[in-house]
């Protein structure tokens, strides 16, 4: 927490230093909408349904955030507020894609991933792959042991069973599909830019991120 908190103020300082109102701005409000996500998440634990929409809220203010807050970075060239918004909209739907995958990871068991199995539900956590087959399946138990997640009082074998459950209904390849979807927006916008070398490599750091083993 205190080296989060050190490089959120070292950011601020660099920001400062541009001398550009709007790049502190994108600054500042990036940690707001962190700190937004954060609490969205919380206050979800106690809601009893099984939300989508909730999800891509929160992954919004967290994860893709700080890609859209990178990319809007365009600021620093002094693009209009057209362009500025276009290459914000590129970053929110490159760090979907990050998160998506991410979130894939936690349903398998490998050492080369870098973080255990579960463990996203360990945190209490229900993430893509398992809120669509708990919707699809409308299955008692599976939405008994999720509800437990939530309140962090699952165990080990009941999440094992959690995740089983997952991917029997389909959740991984429903979250690879949501996943190509919004690289394929982001391919669509780098679609309407004339072609050169910074497109190519963003399209390269996209394949990247979906393809990606850990």
């Amino acid at each position: 927490v205190l080296t989060g908190d050190y490089l959120l103020a070292t950011s601020l300082v660099h920001a400062e230093l541009t001398n550009s109102h709007q790049i502190i701005r994108l600054v500042s409000s990036l940690g707001q909408d962190l700190a937004d996500g954060e609490l969205l998440q919380l206050s979800n634990v106690s809601n009893h349904s099984f939300s989508e929409t909730v999800y891509f809220d929160v992954i919004r203010k967290k994860t893709a955030a700080l890609f859209a807050a990178c990319t809007a970075a365009a600021l620093s060239v002094q693009v209009g507020e057209e362009e500025v918004a276009f290459a914000r909209l590129l970053g929110e739907y490159i760090g979907i894609c990050f998160q998506i995958k991410d979130d894939i990871f936690d349903y398998f068991d490998s050492k080369e991933i870098g973080k255990p199995t579960g463990n996203d539900m360990l945190e209490g956590k229900l993430t893509l792959p398992v809120l669509y087959a708990l919707n699809r399946a409308n299955d008692n138990q599976a939405t008994e042991i999720a509800l437990k997640v939530k309140e962090g009082t699952a165990t080990l074998d009941e999440i094992a069973r959690l995740i089983a459950f997952t991917k029997e209904n389909g959740g991984i390849e429903y979250a690879v599909r949501t996943m190509n979807a919004y690289k394929q927006k982001a391919f669509g916008l780098l679609a309407s830019l004339p072609d050169s070398a910074i497109c190519v490599a963003l399209r390269s750091y996209l394949d990247y991120v979906v393809d990606r083993e850990k």
